[in-house]
């Protein structure tokens, strides 16, 4: 019996070509596949011989020259959005694949809403735990750009402590906003700047490296604001305990899915938490954790 498709063909040839690829632009390739990664039980119906999860392997076969991102979209967690093929939540999937890629995958569950800030802290001080050189920050909704997780890399590895996508270091890039949230997010940075000092011009940007210095010398313990204004603490810290903060340039496009979180409450913990956060720059209360 013929087999329509040669699974290990298919394995050897792919990862040979896609390694041909990555040599021709400079050891940096973004790939994207159409259809399922893994789980493609409809693919291996109508084609003898391919297996559901062969895409996959052949990805396998570069793990350890290539780095592989799943993206889950937190608004069918949100949701409860059932998967049609395996009957299951989406979060129950990320549970799934948790055990499907020991080591490779990893949650932090919490209970409750406890703000956005402790979210970010127990991120942080997981990373740390594990050894990792350089921690990153950056919104699920896809207002950011993977792609551009390699830049800040780069920036942190060629000498910055802390790299800042920033939406404002070149003018103002940021697509399918209403005018009038980027005439206050822009001003709300211009205000940031004027209290506190800073030179940084996009202030209150999610999208950040720290290298692992940064987040072993800040007092973890010790940040305040659990809000966007723990964006502008982090980086007024760091920048007051003496670490060099370079922004690069990025496009900030408007969340592809979810809603915004902004309120009222959020907005006058930024607005009033910086004066304060300059008063105790200024008396030193802004100290190294101490061993």
């Amino acid at each position: 019996m013929k087999t329509g498709f040669d699974h290990e063909k298919y394995l050897r040839i792919q990862s040979e070509h896609i390694k041909d690829r990555i040599a021709q632009f400079g050891d940096k390739l973004y790939l994207e596949f159409g259809g399922k990664l893994f789980d493609d039980n409809h693919a291996s119906r109508v084609l003898p011989g391919f297996q559901p999860d062969s895409k996959l392997q052949m990805l396998l076969q570069l793990k350890d020259e290539a780095e592989i991102i799943m993206v889950i979209s937190a608004f069918d967690i949100e949701k409860n959005k059932i998967r049609g093929d395996l009957g299951i939540t989406y979060d129950e999937d990320v549970e799934r694949l948790m055990q499907e890629f020991t080591g490779r995958v990893h949650i932090i569950e919490r209970s409750g809403k406890l703000g956005l800030g402790t979210a970010y802290i127990a991120g942080f001080k997981w990373a740390l735990q594990q050894g990792y050189e350089y921690i990153f920050e950056m919104d699920a909704d896809f207002s950011h750009n993977p792609d551009d997780l390699i830049k800040l890399h780069d920036a942190c590895a060629n000498g910055a402590d802390v790299s800042v996508g920033s939406r404002y270091i070149t003018g103002v890039n940021v697509v399918n906003w209403p005018m009038g949230r980027v005439l206050m997010s822009y001003y709300a940075s211009a205000y940031v700047r004027f209290v506190t000092r800073m030179k940084t011009r996009d202030t209150t940007a999610g999208f950040v490296c720290y290298t692992r210095k940064v987040l072993e010398t800040i007092d973890l313990d010790k940040v305040k604001f659990i809000g966007y204004a723990f964006q502008i603490e982090m980086k007024y810290t760091a920048w007051k305990l003496g670490f060099t903060i370079k922004e690069v340039p990025i496009i900030f496009t408007d969340r592809a899915e979810g809603t915004s979180k902004m309120s009222k409450g959020i907005f006058k913990e930024a607005i009033f938490g910086v004066i304060n956060l300059r008063w105790r720059g200024m008396i030193g209360k802004i100290k190294p954790k101490k061993s």
